[in-house]
């Protein structure tokens, strides 16, 4: 149990039930992301942040970007490697929800924090994703307004 009110950090106090859990867990296993313990602790990021960075500096845990963090070293561990970027996934998915028609030309994209809950993942993440279909011409975004989906003309496979 944390004490948010106690002389300890909650950070730290995070740090001790992470380090039980992976305990428990073998090399290459998957920790939990910075976005579950803010929502477990109910805790900012940073606190969150802060919790792991101390267990990845302790050598018990390790972060591969974009993909999550992981128990043990990376050389000690049997994770098997992802075929493509956590961000490239997210930027097919959405791909294929405009082809389908469930995203319509002109009209807005989910927000970066809704994509980034879907798919539990940090907000870096979502935004490579975003800057991949921009690219592409898939999406543009508005300044202020947000990121909206392009004219069925614009789109890579109608030029």
């Amino acid at each position: 149990m944390i004490d948010y009110d106690g002389d300890t950090h909650v950070y730290i106090q995070i740090a001790e039930v992470l380090r039980h859990r992976a305990a428990e867990l073998t090399a290459g296993q998957p920790m939990p992301s910075e976005a579950d313990i803010q929502q477990e602790f109910g805790v900012a990021r940073t606190t969150a942040r802060r919790a792991i960075h101390m267990l990845r500096e302790e050598g018990l845990i390790y972060t591969v970007q974009g993909e999550g963090t992981f128990v043990g070293a990376p050389e000690d561990a049997p994770r098997a490697a992802r075929k493509t970027p956590l961000y490239r996934q997210i930027a097919h998915d959405l791909r294929e929800r405009i082809k389908s028609g469930q995203l319509q030309p002109r009209r807005p994209v989910p927000a970066e924090s809704t994509i980034q809950q879907q798919y539990d993942v940090a907000r870096e993440t979502v935004r490579r994703a975003m800057a991949l279909l921009r690219e592409e011409g898939w999406i543009y975004t508005v300044p202020a307004r947000g990121s909206f989906v392009s004219p069925e003309d614009d789109w890579p496979a109608k030029r």
